[in-house]
């Protein structure tokens, strides 16, 4: 018990006075993040008129706790439905960092190397790629040619694995591999395929064994149109600043971009990400390593995540869209900082909104400090 000016128990001058300073400090500190928070409202709120993005849901984590959780706009145009820290947004290519988790988990097991031929876990694959190996997958090095935007791999022709082996295989190496760097969906594919015939498991059983239900990402799932996903916001388009519904006429992304999420879910995904739960340290120090070209370049890309830095800051990041939505999560490591942005538009805006989101809270000294 304390009393005025020290008639009482425990009394002790200097603790009250460092007490004090605390206290101090800690409010200038809350009143510091609700500036900044504030900053953050008018920015988002701006861009979205500027941009016209119907609905824009955002999480910002330091020191591994929440300091803001906002929605804006609306999930859906047409039923004028508010979007909710819950709506669920399709993630599009920040996909490609669970699918890069799900290989190193095995890894982890010893069940597969990221240096052994993909040869080794798929069937039929064509004489080109005999020396492409997990790692070059998972590096966007392995010369084989992106599927994106070539017909015939529409999502309702349902192609089965060897289906999509054989089609892709068809198509010229752009160079060999380890050669250069092309950002590369088909390789996502692949590996959410070498996953299932490694573990034994439907990709999406595996993943939501091992990662999504581990971690309670309970709202997280595949986009797939027939499912009723709760609180699930509408993607959209813009054709000459008019908004229309996207189109569905899509091409099947799998595990390179076919996951639905919210920002709850992915705070914990960047939690696990934080710590060694789910993945050791040295799997993570894998992941977050910028590959080597065969010629000794390198290049800012890890393992489904690029690696960077952002006005001094290193930057672990990943963006992702898809028909009708734009999705980035961006991890500042030496600032204990990260920045969830969703939307449900067709811009691909969402890296550069959470990047500036993070400058308005980069510290004034320098990083790390």
């Amino acid at each position: 018990l304390l009393w005025s000016r020290g008639q009482g128990l425990g009394y002790d001058p200097g603790m009250q006075r460092l007490t004090w300073i605390w206290a101090t400090l800690a409010v200038v500190l809350l009143a510091t993040q609700v500036v900044h928070a504030d900053q953050v409202d008018k920015y988002l709120k701006g861009q979205m008129q500027q941009h016209r993005i119907p609905g824009l849901t955002l999480k910002i984590i330091r020191n591994g706790k929440s300091i803001k959780t906002a929605a804006y706009g609306l999930a859906n145009v047409e039923l004028n439905v508010p979007a909710q820290s819950e709506t669920v947004f399709e993630i599009g290519s920040v996909t490609k960092q669970f699918t890069a988790a799900g290989i190193l988990l095995l890894a982890q097991e010893g069940k597969l190397s990221v240096d052994d031929k993909i040869s080794k876990y798929l069937r039929d694959t064509p004489g080109a790629w005999a020396n492409v190996t997990i790692r070059h997958l998972l590096t966007h090095t392995s010369g084989i040619k992106s599927y994106t935007g070539l017909n015939g791999f529409q999502i309702w022709r349902h192609l089965t694995q060897e289906q999509f082996i054989t089609a892709i295989g068809k198509e010229p190496m752009e160079f060999q591999p380890g050669d250069s760097w092309k950002y590369c969906n088909t390789g996502f594919n692949l590996l959410g395929y070498i996953i299932e015939n490694v573990s034994g498991q439907n990709y999406w059983d595996f993943m939501g064994e091992r990662v999504f239900q581990p971690l309670r990402m309970q709202a997280t799932t595949k986009r797939l149109f027939r499912l009723i996903i709760p609180n699930r916001a509408s993607g959209y388009e813009q054709t000459n600043h008019v908004w229309v519904n996207r189109d569905t006429d899509l091409t099947e992304v799998f595990s390179a971009g076919a996951i639905a999420s919210n920002v709850g879910d992915l705070a914990k995904w960047n939690t696990a990400l934080d710590g060694d739960r789910l993945l050791a340290a040295a799997s993570k120090a894998q992941m977050w390593t910028p590959v080597r070209l065969n010629d000794g370049k390198m290049r800012k890309y890890g393992f489904g995540w690029n690696v960077d830095t952002l006005e001094g800051h290193k930057n672990i990041g990943h963006g992702g869209s898809t028909s009708g939505f734009s999705a980035s999560i961006q991890r500042f490591p030496d600032d204990h900082l990260a920045v969830i942005i969703l939307t449900n538009t067709d811009e691909e805006i969402a890296t550069t909104l959470a990047k500036k989101v993070a400058t308005l809270f980069f510290a004034k000294s320098s990083p790390g400090k």
